[in-house]
């Protein structure tokens, strides 16, 4: 199985957990690219069959959590992922809140149907629960 980490990061985090997804994916057997947002290109999506996209968490302490500005510019560019497995994940300081919804406005044309992973970490880590999660979504035991 193909999968490709996309990310935006604004102090790193996100970049790190990005990896950290990416070597998990790796380590599972599956053939993993992980690539910033805006070097992604069209063919990076379409070869891929799991497509993982994250994003800080930028709003308020709260409420009102959403991607921001640059994230969701080429968050839009990015290709049909209909016939893709989608999942998100991202990083935030006191709370992800709305980001998932937020981030499944963006794409929302782009997909056959609601998004069932949903990963979020407050350091980049990838924990424990994080990785029963992405075993379940890629189908290990």
């Amino acid at each position: 199985m193909n999968a490709i980490v996309v990310y935006h990061s604004r102090t790193g985090i996100t970049q790190k957990y990005g990896n950290e997804i990416h070597d998990f994916l790796k380590n599972n057997n599956l053939t993993s690219k992980v690539l910033p947002i805006t070097e992604v290109k069209p063919a990076d999506v379409e070869e891929a069959e799991i497509v993982l996209l994250g994003c800080w968490t930028s709003g308020l302490f709260f409420f009102l959590q959403h991607p921001d500005k640059i994230w969701k510019k080429h968050a839009l560019e990015l290709p049909d992922m209909k016939n893709k497995k989608v999942g998100y994940f991202t990083t935030y300081k006191t709370a992800a809140g709305s980001m998932f919804k937020n981030m499944s406005r963006v794409v929302a044309g782009k997909l056959s149907g609601p998004v069932n992973l949903m990963l979020k970490s407050r350091n980049g880590s990838l924990s424990e629960e994080n990785k029963k999660l992405l075993n379940e979504f890629i189908g290990i035991a």
